[in-house]
C-alpha cells in the first residue's frame, strides 16, 4: 500500500508540474547537432568556415565567400565529428584533426581549398597528433606534436604544408606538456610538468640551436592545474620587447596572474593583469588542451585583455581601442562577448556572445564601422523554447570554505520543494561555469532544480582552494556536494527525498561515491563512465599519460600501490552501502575509463542485487559524440529520472543509428 500511494504521489506531482512548465524540448532539438559553429575568418578576410553537419548528419568545416555565397563542405568525416580546425597561414587549406571512434588518436589533416585534396599529415599508425600551430606571418608551415619517437612523450615537428615534409623541432626530454613558438615561429618555450619532483617548470632557449635552460620553476603546491596535465600550457606568449615572456604564475600570490618574466633569468617583472577572487581564465582548446584566456595583438603580440571567471566571466583590458569595440558589441548583443577570429589586418571579427540561457551566436564585427551582425544561432531550433538562466550562487561548505556554484530552476515553476539533480563536473580538476550546457537546460525542462558545485580542488579559485582538494578525492569533495544539498533544503529549493546524483567521468566516479556515503540522502543516480576502481583507472590510463600520473597520485593518494586507501575511496568496494538505482552509461572505445572498468562495478552492483541498468556505445570512448547515442542516452535518463523523482519526461524509443546496447 505504502508502494502504491508514492507512486501515486509522484504521478500527481508531474501533472502539477506539467500545467506550469513550458513545453518539453524535444531531445532531438537539445542534444541534435548545431546547426552551425565554430565560424573562422580566413586571414586575408575574404572567406568564412564554421563546423555544420554534412549529408550524413556529421560535424564537418564547410566553407564560403564573406558573404555566405558558395558554401561548400569541405571535409568528408565520418562517425565521430570534427572537433578542432584552423585555417593555415596563407588561407589555402584547412587543417583538422580527427580520431577514429573515439579512441583518442586523432591525426592532423589538410584539405586544400582548391583540389578539394585531403591529406593525412601525420599519417602514423597509434601516434597521437596535439599541440597544433599556425601563424599567418609563416604561412608555409605548421606545428604539431606527436608521439612518433615515443609513445610515452611527444616531441614537436614542423611540416611543410605544400610538400608534407616533417622535420623534428624540438626533442621533448620526457616532461614537456606543450610547446610555445615565438614570432619568428621559431619553438622557443615549453611548459613542462616533472613527475619525480612534483615541479612545473617554464623552459625556454634563445635561438632553434640554442640548449634549453629552465626559466622559472614552480614547486608542486604553487603551480595552477594547467602546468600538471597533459596538453596544459601557462604561457601566453613572447612580449614585442622580445626581452621577457607573459604566463599565467601564482607563485607569488594565491590566485593565477597573467605576468611578465625576464628571459634572461626569470625574474618577475611585474603584473599585467589579476583578479583577487579567481585566477586567469583558460580556454579549452578540445583536443589541443588548456591555455590562458588571453588576447594578443595579431600583429605585434602585444597583450590586449584577460579573462577573469569568478562567478561570471569578464575581460580585464589592457588595449583601451579593443575595450572601446567589445564595450560597442555589448551595447548591440546582450552577453558576454568572445573573440574567436579575426584577419590579418585586424579589422574585422568574428565573435560569439554567449549566455547560460542560450546557445552561442555569431557575429561578424567589422572594426573601422562598428557595424555587427548576426552570421548565425548555433541552435535556431530552440528560440521558440523557453530556457532557464543560471543563477550564481556562493555555499559554504561545512568548514566555511566558499563554494561557486550554480542553480538552474525550471522556467515558469517557483522554486521551492524541487526534485534536485546535483550535477557534478567530472576531473575532478575542472570547474563549473555560467555557461549554456545541454544537460542543464533539459534537466530544467524537465521539471526538476539544477546544483552545480565547484567542490574543493576546482580549478580557477586560487591555489589555496585548488590544495584544498588534496587527498579528499572520493572524500571531503563528495561531501562538499552533500553540503551544497543541505543548502538547496534549507532554501527551500529542493524536495529533500527527491534528490539524485548525476555526473560524467569524476562526477560520476562522484555520483557513485555519494550514494555510498549518504544512501539516506538519494533516491537515485546517473553515472556517465565514472570509475570505480581507482587504481584500475590509473593502470590503465594513455601510455602518453604516464609522467603526469604522478601528480594523480600526489593530489588523490598513491591508488595504485596502497591498496588500502584505493579501497578506502573507490566506489567499487562499498558498493553494499548503495541503496539506490543507479543508470550507468559508458563508451566501449574509452581510452581513459576503461570498459573494464565500469564493467567491474555493474557486476559487484548485481552480485549484491542492487538495481542498475547499464548501457553500453560500440563506437564512443570518453563521452557521446554522436547525436544518435546522445539522443538514445538522455531518453533512457530521463524517463529514469521520472519514475524515481516525478518529472517529466519525453518516452524513449529506438534511435536509428545508435550503437546503444544493454547489457
Amino acid at each position: 500500500m505504502m508502494k502504491y500511494f508514492l507512486v501515486a504521489a509522484v504521478a500527481v506531482y508531474a501533472f502539477t508540474v506539467d500545467a506550469e512548465l513550458p513545453p518539453l524540448i524535444p531531445r532531438e532539438v537539445l542534444f541534435g547537432n548545431p546547426e552551425r559553429a565554430d565560424p573562422k575568418i580566413s586571414p586575408d578576410g575574404s572567406q568564412l568556415s564554421w563546423l555544420a553537419p554534412d549529408k550524413n548528419n556529421v560535424l564537418n568545416v564547410w566553407v564560403s565567400a564573406i558573404d555566405g555565397a558558395n558554401a561548400r563542405c569541405m571535409t568528408n568525416e565520418k562517425g565521430d565529428p570534427i572537433e578542432w580546425y584552423a585555417w593555415s597561414g596563407d588561407g589555402k587549406q584547412i587543417l583538422y584533426l580527427h580520431d577514429n571512434a573515439g579512441d583518442e588518436v586523432p591525426h592532423l589533416f589538410s584539405v586544400d581549398l582548391t583540389t578539394d585534396n585531403v591529406r593525412d599529415l601525420t599519417p602514423f599508425r597509434g601516434v597521437r597528433a596535439q599541440n597544433v600551430l599556425v601563424d599567418s606571418r609563416h604561412p608555409g608551415s605548421a606545428f604539431v606534436a606527436m608521439n612518433l619517437r615515443d609513445r610515452d612523450v611527444f616531441d614537436m615537428y614542423r611540416v611543410d604544408l605544400e610538400t608534407g615534409a616533417i622535420t623534428l623541432e624540438a626533442t621533448n626530454p620526457g616532461d614537456v606538456l606543450t610547446w610555445k613558438a615565438d614570432p619568428s615561429f621559431v619553438i622557443r618555450a615549453a611548459t613542462a610538468f616533472d613527475g619525480k619532483t612534483g615541479r612545473t617548470m617554464i623552459r625556454v632557449r634563445d635561438a632553434a640551436e640554442k640548449p634549453w635552460r629552465d626559466l622559472v620553476v614552480m614547486p608542486f603546491e604553487r603551480a595552477l592545474f594547467a602546468g600538471q596535465v597533459v596538453n596544459g600550457s601557462l604561457i601566453a606568449g613572447f612580449d614585442p620587447d622580445g626581452k621577457s615572456l607573459l604566463i599565467d604564475s601564482a607563485l607569488h600570490s594565491d590566485k593565477g596572474r597573467l605576468v611578465r618574466v625576464d628571459l634572461q633569468d626569470g625574474h618577475q617583472i611585474g603584473v599585467v593583469a589579476e583578479d583577487p577572487h579567481c585566477d586567469v581564465a583558460f580556454v579549452d582548446i578540445g583536443r589541443l588542451g588548456m591555455a590562458p584566456h588571453v588576447i594578443l595583438n595579431p600583429v605585434t603580440d602585444a597583450p590586449q585583455a584577460v579573462e577573469f571567471n569568478y562567478q561570471t566571466p569578464r575581460w580585464f583590458f589592457i588595449d583601451p581601442k579593443l575595450k572601446a569595440d567589445f564595450a560597442e558589441i555589448s551595447r548591440q548583443a546582450l552577453g558576454f562577448v568572445d573573440l574567436l577570429s579575426g584577419d590579418n589586418a585586424d579589422r574585422t571579427w568574428i565573435v560569439a556572445i554567449r549566455r547560460s540561457d542560450a546557445p552561442n551566436k555569431y557575429y561578424i564585427f567589422h572594426r573601422d564601422t562598428k557595424k555587427l551582425t548576426l552570421l548565425f544561432d548555433e541552435n535556431p531550433r530552440l528560440s521558440k523554447f523557453k530556457l532557464a538562466a543560471k543563477k550564481p550562487v556562493v555555499i559554504k561548505a561545512r568548514d566555511g570554505l566558499e563554494m561557486v556554484s550554480y542553480l538552474t530552476t525550471p522556467v515558469g515553476v517557483e522554486p521551492k520543494k524541487l526534485p534536485l539533480i546535483l550535477l557534478i563536473h567530472g576531473g575532478p580538476w575542472d570547474r563549473d561555469s555560467d555557461d549554456y550546457e545541454q544537460e542543464a537546460q533539459f534537466l530544467a525542462n524537465r521539471g526538476y532544480a539544477v546544483l552545480q558545485v565547484n567542490y574543493r580542488g576546482s580549478t580557477g579559485f586560487g591555489i589555496n582552494f585548488f590544495n584544498a582538494g588534496n587527498l579528499q578525492v572520493g572524500l571531503g569533495m563528495v561531501e562538499d556536494v552533500f553540503d551544497a544539498a543541505r543548502w538547496a533544503v534549507d532554501q527551500g529549493v529542493a524536495d529533500p527525498k527527491r534528490i539524485a546524483a548525476m555526473g560524467g567521468s569524476g562526477g560520476g566516479f562522484a555520483t557513485l561515491r555519494a550514494l555510498e556515503m549518504r544512501p539516506d540522502l538519494f533516491a537515485c543516480g546517473v553515472d556517465e563512465f565514472g570509475p570505480a576502481d581507482e587504481a584500475m583507472g590509473l593502470r590503465s590510463f594513455p601510455k602518453y599519460w604516464s609522467n603526469i600520473v604522478a601528480r594523480w597520485r600526489r593530489r588523490e593518494g598513491d591508488v595504485d600501490h596502497d591498496e588500502n586507501w584505493n579501497r578506502k575511496i573507490s566506489p567499487l568496494y562499498h558498493v553494499d552501502a548503495i541503496r539506490a538505482p543507479l543508470l550507468i552509461g559508458q563508451g566501449k572505445n574509452d581510452p581513459r575509463v576503461t570498459i573494464e572498468n565500469a564493467n567491474a562495478i555493474v557486476a559487484a552492483l548485481r552480485k549484491t542485487k542492487r538495481e542498475v541498468t547499464y548501457v553500453v556505445y560500440s563506437d564512443e570512448g570518453h563521452g557521446f559524440a554522436r547525436p544518435e547515442n546522445q539522443f538514445d542516452f538522455y531518453g533512457r535518463v530521463e524517463e529514469f529520472l521520472a519514475k524515481r523523482l516525478g518529472g517529466r519526461a519525453e518516452p524513449w524509443k529506438k534511435i536509428s543509428g545508435s550503437t546503444a546496447e544493454l547489457r
